[in-house]
């Protein structure tokens, strides 16, 4: 699968889902999503992290980047819809084992699971508080005995994906990142309604809702803008 380096960040550019899909599971790959945020921001750290990983263009910014460089193919693929495109096509072969939230979250995220994917095989879950010692090895010594296919953590960047390159060294499956997604699945949180997400406009939506909150993430997303524009991305 070809790939590309914005700004030093490596992101691969499958040319649907179900090619992405299908490359992370035949090579047994950490899934990194990757917006303009991310690229704008990155450090020595998380460079590597996506680098090391398959990185793949989750916001419209990486993609317009993407484009900017001759990859007209790239698409976005919005990691909140992606994980339950995963389920949806592997539920009746691979097994699940899901990582993040509250622990009301997670019992009720795996509680919707079971309804919407009835064939579904979740064969462990923990919420994202790992505070205790030796929470951590737990985790990752369940794991290990479980041998779950896809492992879903949903803890906020760089953590999960840290987290998650510590399960691989003890067991190699499909790994992906989920940020927030699982608060999103279970109600708690909404995305923009469908006519702004067609036009590539959810960012601006989520501004105009909460200005507060992103006006000055915006604002630091302007210099990626800039670069994008001259092309020195």
């Amino acid at each position: 699968m070809k790939s590309e380096k914005i700004s030093g960040v490596q992101v691969y550019i499958p040319k649907s889902r179900k090619a992405l899909m299908e490359f992370a599971f035949a090579n047994k790959k950490i899934l990194v999503a990757v917006n303009g945020e991310k690229i704008q921001h990155a450090n020595d750290q998380t460079r590597a992290i996506i680098n090391r990983n398959v990185g793949y263009s989750d916001g419209v910014a990486t993609v317009w980047a993407l484009h900017k460089k001759g990859h007209e193919e790239a698409i976005k693929i919005p990691g909140c819809e992606l994980w339950l495109n995963i389920i949806k096509e592997y539920q009746n072969s691979k097994t699940f084992y899901l990582v993040g939230g509250k622990e009301e979250v997670i019992q009720q995220t795996v509680s919707h699971l079971k309804v919407e994917f009835p064939t579904i095989k979740i064969i462990g879950f923990h919420n994202g508080y790992l505070t205790e010692a030796n929470d951590v090895e737990k985790l990752i010594n369940d794991i290990e005995n479980k041998k779950p296919d896809v492992v879903f953590v949903a803890m906020g960047s760089p953590r999960q994906e840290l987290l998650m390159e510590r399960m691989y060294d003890k067991h190699p499956a499909v790994y992906q990142g989920l940020g927030g997604s699982f608060d999103l699945y279970v109600g708690n949180s909404q995305r923009a309604p469908k006519w702004w997400l067609e036009h590539n406009l959810e960012g601006i939506y989520r501004t105009l809702r909460e200005p507060k909150k992103r006006i000055m993430r915006d604002i630091k997303l302007v210099p990626y803008f800039f670069k994008l524009v001259f092309n020195k991305l």
